[in-house]
């Protein structure tokens, strides 16, 4: 019966025990690690950035098309281009800002704050190069761009607040 114990292990889906035939389950408890127990604060950070990507992405995207839209009839062909460079940056930014949520869930709450307000620094930085490089691009339109890029990146933000809102994870609002 001892060979037969040492084969049969396999753990059962969902938990944290091993399923031995024969044994009963007090015999094949293991306590759980760390690596096991759910963690609740990414949990909630992974919802909320589940719902921020998809209203971000689905209001930014209106924002692009109809900033592609007025630029083309205001500039012609350059501001179509432009209207087009400008939101797959801003885009980009905002999309940027869902993956640190992504690649930091895990840490501690803190921790993620540091990420999130440093992230948020270098985010700007890149946009404000990526900008003055732009700038000495001639086919360009300097203010297709630039409008196209504020616009998109504001109405993110709004979106994202609506998202945090909406999506049920716990707050604390100080009063």
């Amino acid at each position: 019966m001892g060979e037969k114990r040492d084969r049969d292990h396999s753990r059962r889906a969902g938990s944290g025990r091993f399923y031995t035939a024969g044994v009963s389950d007090a015999e094949t408890t293991e306590p759980e690690t760390a690596a096991e127990k759910p963690d609740p604060h990414a949990e909630s950070v992974l919802k909320l950035a589940a719902a921020m990507q998809r209203d971000m992405l689905i209001a930014g995207g209106a924002v692009v098309a109809v900033a592609v839209v007025t630029a083309t009839i205001w500039q012609g062909l350059p501001g179509l281009v432009s209207a087009l460079v400008g939101g797959i940056i801003a885009l980009l930014s905002a999309v940027g800002t869902i993956l640190m949520m992504r690649k930091t869930a895990y840490l501690p709450p803190s921790f993620v704050l540091v990420v999130a307000l440093g992230g948020y620094a270098v985010k700007l930085f890149i946009l404000f190069g990526v900008m003055f490089a732009l700038r000495y691009v001639t086919y360009l339109h300097e203010l297709s761009v630039g409008i196209t890029m504020i616009a998109v990146i504001l109405i993110a933000a709004v979106a994202e607040m609506r998202a945090f809102r909406r999506t049920k994870i716990p707050t604390i609002i100080p009063a």
